[in-house]
């Protein structure tokens, strides 16, 4: 192993660096001198890729120069030895060869794209530059049996299934298992259906050796005088070679991913426009999927490495639903609202908290929202006459008013939505059928019920009960079933009666597999 506090010193260095920083991603050292930057190869082996030999690692540094320099021939300056000598380890220099670097110019920090995205200042001139800089790279890249065969339906599918084998273990942590099922049956469809698609792909010579690694992280700008696109694939063929479209969705979902939905379209219309491949529209979508869903696949990985610290741990979950959410709209799937009401003591929030973490939808119940309008904590109680005080028919329409404001953004946004309130009101009941006509996403309204014994004996409990929001007692009930307005406005398909004498989650199993039939 290397003694990486001995490359951390400028003297380790011809040029002699000011200061030598170090970062690492899991297959490399990169340090940064200045304005040099040397990368070497961890000796991992993933299956996908093996560096554990010096041969190997020297062979792949080479493979890293050579194809990079097709994008940025500047940039990529050679493959450079690490040596051991009396003084600890050196590059460039005379003694033994322990490993092999890579030797680059630095890019400049402020010109990365994700930064540029992070701070708001991508513009449409910057997608410009990168589309005349991709369409004769493309063009020019290498083609041929050998490289068709990456383009084959043979391959597209080993790699699809591949995701979708490695990512099972996943489901209901990363992605509910109505969107994972739904994604599969979308992908294998179109395979199965789209056959000749590929197949014309592959005869009109767009299947190319490519990048591989097509995004943000992986461009920098020199303001909009040159672009430079670096950091391809060099380990695996299978992963840098294919349709043209594999490369381009890659960076158009990314710019998806980033909510800049209209850069992204620029990125394909201009890209087509120079190129003049109009069939890329009738693929885009099945390869964004594939992407999105390997960069799904790369979250839920480095979720599960117990070596990275639990605060980076949790945003990589967080940012693979967000990819696998992206899939599923590919997929053309749509969010669902659920929309679980009916009185107090029925059974529904603790039916709603039980399908919310199965179906891993975002969930809002009225206490918790009526109360975060007042500034009060959810568990703050107020046992005020009904329709009075907290309760007043101001604060619940403002409350309903609310709900419906946050199901909007969210179901806009692709996630599912479950609103857990008790919505006696048909005005309120209403709104929300319009909402989903609106967004044209499927709605359900699982009406809850109970008998009233069991009503009064849950009421009772949950009066003992620590850090429960609702404040409802039984005579609330009463006044609640007084008022009640019959759900008679609501189709029969968008409506399902529940009687919740059992278990939450043998409820919550039954209402998933309806769901799976909206």
């Amino acid at each position: 192993m290397l003694k990486i506090e001995d490359l951390l010193r400028p003297e380790a260095y011809p040029h002699r660096p000011q200061k030598v920083e170090l970062r690492q991603t899991h297959i490399s050292w990169v340090f940064l001198a200045d304005h040099l930057v040397y990368k070497i190869k961890k000796p991992v082996n993933f299956g996908f890729l093996d560096f554990t030999t010096l041969e190997k690692r020297q062979y792949y540094c080479e493979r890293e120069v050579v194809l990079n320099r097709r994008l940025c021939p500047e940039i990529y300056l050679g493959v450079v030895p690490v040596m051991e000598t009396e003084r600890g380890l050196v590059l460039e220099a005379e003694g033994r060869v322990v490993d092999w670097a890579v030797k680059m110019r630095r890019l400049p920090e402020e010109g990365m794209m994700g930064r540029l995205i992070a701070e708001g200042r991508l513009r449409p001139e910057h997608i410009d530059l990168l589309v005349r800089k991709l369409v004769p790279f493309f063009q020019k890249a290498e083609t041929g049996p050998e490289v068709n065969r990456y383009g084959s339906l043979e391959t597209v599918r080993f790699n699809v299934e591949e995701n979708f084998a490695q990512t099972r273990d996943f489901v209901g942590r990363a992605l509910s298992r109505l969107r994972y099922e739904h994604i599969v049956s979308w992908s294998r469809r179109f395979m199965e259906e789209k056959a000749e698609l590929f197949a014309r792909r592959i005869r009109e010579g767009f299947i190319r050796d490519g990048h591989g690694d097509l995004y943000s992280a992986n461009v920098c700008y020199d303001d909009l005088r040159e672009v430079y696109v670096f950091d391809c694939i060099e380990f695996n063929e299978r992963f840098r070679c294919g349709d043209v479209a594999q490369d381009l969705a890659f960076m158009a979902m990314d710019l998806d991913f980033h909510a800049l939905p209209e850069l992204s379209r620029r990125f394909i219309e201009g890209y087509v426009e120079l190129s003049g491949d109009q069939g890329l529209y009738e693929i885009l979508d099945f390869y964004k999927c594939y992407r999105a869903y390997v960069r799904g696949k790369i979250g839920c990985f480095t979720w599960a490495d117990p070596g990275v610290p639990e605060d980076e741990r949790e945003k990589a979950l967080a940012a693979a639903r967000r990819y696998f959410d992206l899939a599923y709209g590919y997929a053309g799937g749509r969010p669902f609202l659920l929309v679980v009401f009916g009185l107090s003591g029925t059974g529904k929030s603790l039916l709603a908290r039980t399908l919310a973490e199965r179906l891993l939808a975002v969930h809002y119940n009225s206490d918790v929202v009526r109360k975060e309008l007042a500034g009060l904590s959810p568990t703050e109680h107020r046992y005020e006459p009904f329709e009075s005080g907290l309760y007043s028919p101001e604060m619940t329409e403002r409350t309903y008013e609310e709900l419906l404001r946050r199901a909007a953004r969210d179901l806009s946004a692709g996630w599912d939505v479950i609103l857990d309130a008790t919505y006696r009101s048909r005005a309120h009941r209403q709104a929300l059928l319009e909402l989903a006509r609106r967004l044209e996403v499927p709605v359900l309204f699982v009406l809850c019920e109970a008998p009233e014994e069991v009503v009064r004996e849950r009421l009772a409990r949950r009066s003992r009960e620590e850090g429960e929001p609702s404040d409802a007692r039984w005579e609330i009930y009463l006044a609640q079933k007084a008022r009640f307005e019959p759900p008679e406005e609501l189709p029969p398909e968008n409506l399902l009666r529940l009687i919740t004498l059992d278990p939450p989650e043998t409820l919550a199993e039954r209402l998933e597999a309806r769901l799976s039939r909206l």
